[in-house]
């Protein structure tokens, strides 16, 4: 309701602004929409994978949707399966993941492609502690090494300890920064 999810889809183009123009990257999201795409990552609130194979093969798919060949491929799904610790499950069906590992699979098909700009919307909503706490350190990682990172949530001590700046959004506007 408070408008956090419409703006990041206006951020990587899937819905257009009622009115005034979004710029990623230097660049307008309206008319160079593919441009911008391949340089972000996307985890969504609800999760996209194909839930008949592998986290393994979802990642070899995500990663050949972004034109990656072999075999920096292969290599980069051995790095994401290392980062989010998902090695032990890498081979069985994504249907019998836990929610946790579900998540984790969802930020490593973001991260696939390097993106400069990881956009989490939600990314630990409906996690247990244990899990929300790994995906933290996860994302602090990922901003040590240079990725920025735009997160929606609706838990204040989560934006407390992971971002450098928070706005508060209500009815699609900024309340406070």
């Amino acid at each position: 309701g408070a408008g956090k999810t419409t703006t990041l889809r206006m951020v990587y183009g899937v819905t257009r602004p009622t009115s005034g123009s979004v710029r990623v990257f230097g660049l307008d999201v309206a008319t160079e929409a593919r441009a911008v795409r391949a340089r972000l990552g996307v985890t969504l609130q609800e999760n996209v994978f194909i839930d008949a194979i592998s986290p393994v093969e979802n990642l070899r798919v995500f990663g050949r949707y972004h034109l990656l060949r072999e075999p920096e491929l292969s290599r980069r799904i051995a790095e994401l399966l290392a980062f989010l610790e998902l090695q032990s499950h890498a081979n069985v069906p994504v249907r019998v993941l836990s929610g946790g590992f579900r998540r984790r699979l969802a930020i490593a098909l973001s991260l696939i492609n390097r993106p400069e700009l990881l956009i989490l919307d939600e990314p630990t909503t409906g996690l247990d502690p244990a899990v929300r706490l790994a995906l933290w350190s996860r994302v602090r990682a990922l901003r040590a090494h240079g990725t920025t990172v735009l997160l929606t949530t609706h838990y204040m001590d989560e934006a407390q300890r992971l971002c450098d700046r928070v706005a508060i959004v209500s009815a699609g506007r900024v309340v406070a920064a």
